[in-house]
């Protein structure tokens, strides 16, 4: 390998997205506006799910002992499908699914694919009142879920009046998976089912995944077949263009090639579990293992087992890993990727990861952009740790002022992103949709700069928001609740900086004259009605109001600065 970079960016870009070359471009009109998109991205996720099935015998899902072929898991899946028709699931029906990272999660999903429903995916950490919000605003008609998230549901199914058909899994129900289609382990002894022909196109509705914002209620941001097949593309093009920079030709797979496998930490229920993870490693035949909760040590004994090929997920993940007292006591030597987003990361980190000879990989994406917008690895990676790559080829970033004129170079102002991974908009939230999305561009609340090669760095999030271990908090939600209490009459929620978290949560209040409660009775409070990770990790009481600027707001950088 000669000297480092072996191509700029732009020449990279060029020579992978040349006429006739895997990653070709076309430019199509979506919603009245030209789009570059990926010439040879599958048509929908109906598409995906016949490739998929040409993998065979191959695993593809592992749980435990528990382990099922792409063809078990087709099998299933159809049979699912023709179970849902059954129910009466039509096209552009809601389909929820609540579980927490299973084999049965895949075969729910794509289940409700193959009738062309709109899935909508819920977070499996949210409490019974969340799951109902989500539940009646999508106007979900049938609840695929599991024993554990159905126990926080039943409760609430009598308010939800389109709900018609509750399915569960691992749990007891009136309709169980097991009772329509067994367990993971007899999947691969139902029919042989013709891959129904695939009916969906591009601009079909697909997924309903919810973001908070800063105010008000969780929206749920609907996605287009397209939206979310752009990612089968993104990562491989990133991988393709780090070979050109390193002086190498990008690999070709062939099908005697050795399976990539993937240690699954990241919840499916995430834009980035399902879209950027489970979808592309459908398509391209890769192993996804599951753990019941991440724990690093038994990560390490995974890794050696089933020769996990990619890791991560977030920094967090990573960090376990790298640091476990049992790292050496294992054969690890088939992991040559740990790749994550969703938090920001240490340098070190990173230069951790390149010192043990592997490819550290970071991107940038929300909700609101199906999954994955800029990436970058590798040697780009170690060069630049603070950033998180330039946009893959399709997508195009700005950073724009207040006024909304584009910035230069390196000047920091609030980004924007427009390609074909956009979302259509925000579910029955024509006001919503309108801000965030101007000219089907995507305000993404987040402050960064981008210097002349395009390479993305995020300073800063203009939206009141934190992340722990990859899990979005937004502040104003914790707030009210604390302000629930009786006791408060003021709160704020500030992030404080967690070596293996990025941050956690850390709550100021003030009390009402005269009334008195502790911290732990806060917590416990806040726990009582928020999922877990959203839980303060700590509640200063105060005795003097919170600082405040002129307009009210709290001045939270003094907060901060306490801590």
């Amino acid at each position: 390998m000669g000297e480092w970079p072996a191509m700029s960016i732009a020449a990279a870009r060029e020579m992978l997205t040349a006429p006739g070359m895997p990653f070709e471009m076309e430019t199509v009109v979506i919603r009245g506006r030209p789009t570059r998109t990926w010439k040879n991205a599958p048509a929908s996720l109906q598409h995906c799910f016949a490739a998929g099935r040409a993998h065979g015998e191959r695993t593809f899902l592992v749980l435990d002992d528990e382990r099922v072929s792409f063809e078990a898991f087709a099998r299933a899946t159809i049979a699912l499908a023709e179970a849902l028709r059954g129910m009466g699931v039509v096209p552009g029906d809601r389909v929820a699914v609540v579980m927490r990272n299973l084999p049965e999660w895949p075969v729910a999903f794509y289940a409700g694919v193959l009738c062309g429903a709109i899935l909508t995916p819920l977070n499996a950490w949210w409490t019974g009142p969340e799951l109902e919000y989500g539940l009646a605003d999508s106007g979900a008609g049938v609840l695929l879920v599991d024993g554990e998230r159905w126990g926080r549901i039943a409760p609430c199914v009598a308010r939800l009046p389109d709900l018609r058909q509750v399915i569960v899994t691992r749990g007891e129900g009136d309709v169980t998976l097991e009772g329509l289609i067994g367990r993971p382990g007899e999947w691969a002894g139902l029919p042989e089912v013709a891959t129904p022909v695939p009916f969906l196109g591009p601009e079909d509705d697909a997924t309903i995944f919810y973001t908070s914002g800063t105010t008000g209620r969780p929206k749920g941001a609907l996605g287009t077949q397209r939206n979310i097949v752009s990612n089968i593309l993104s990562s491989a093009y990133s991988q393709a263009r780090s070979a050109l920079r390193r002086g190498e030709m990008p690999a070709v797979p062939s099908a005697d090639s050795p399976q990539k496998a993937t240690l699954l930490s990241v919840p499916f229920f995430h834009a980035t579990g399902c879209h950027a993870i489970l979808n592309p490693s459908l398509v391209a035949g890769y192993k996804l293992v599951m753990q019941r909760r991440f724990d690093a040590g038994e990560a390490l004994k995974l890794i050696e087992r089933e020769r996990i090929t990619s890791a991560g997920g977030v920094p967090t993940i990573a960090w376990q890993l790298l640091t476990h007292p049992d790292v050496g006591k294992h054969d690890i030597s088939s992991l040559d990727t740990i790749a994550y987003g969703g938090a920001p990361s240490a340098p070190e980190l990173v230069r951790q990861i390149g010192s043990g000879g592997r490819a550290p990989g970071n991107g940038w994406g929300m909700t609101e952009t199906s999954a994955t917008f800029s990436h970058h690895m590798a040697e780009d990676y170690l060069h630049r740790p603070d950033s998180a790559g330039p946009p893959v080829a399709v997508c195009d970033a700005e950073v724009r002022g207040p006024d909304g004129a584009v910035l230069g170079v390196d000047e920091v102002g609030e980004l924007y992103g427009f390609g074909p991974n956009i979302v259509k908009g925000y579910w029955n939230r024509p006001e919503a949709s309108a801000e965030t999305f101007p000219d089907g561009w995507v305000r993404t609340g987040d402050l960064a700069r981008i210097d002349a090669e395009g390479f993305i760095t995020i300073v800063d999030r203009a939206k009141d928001m934190l992340i722990r271990g990859g899990e979005n908090i937004y502040c104003v939600e914790v707030e009210g609740v604390l302000c629930e209490h009786p006791a408060v009459m003021d709160a704020a929620l500030v992030g404080r900086a967690h070596d293996v978290l990025g941050e956690e949560p850390v709550a100021f209040v003030t009390l009402k004259p005269g009334a008195s409660a502790g911290a732990d009775e806060l917590r416990a409070f806040v726990r009582e009605r928020l999922a877990g990770f959203k839980v303060p990790v700590a509640v200063f009481v105060e005795a003097e109001v919170l600082p405040r600027n002129a307009n009210g707001k709290v001045l939270k950088s003094e907060l901060k600065a306490r801590l």
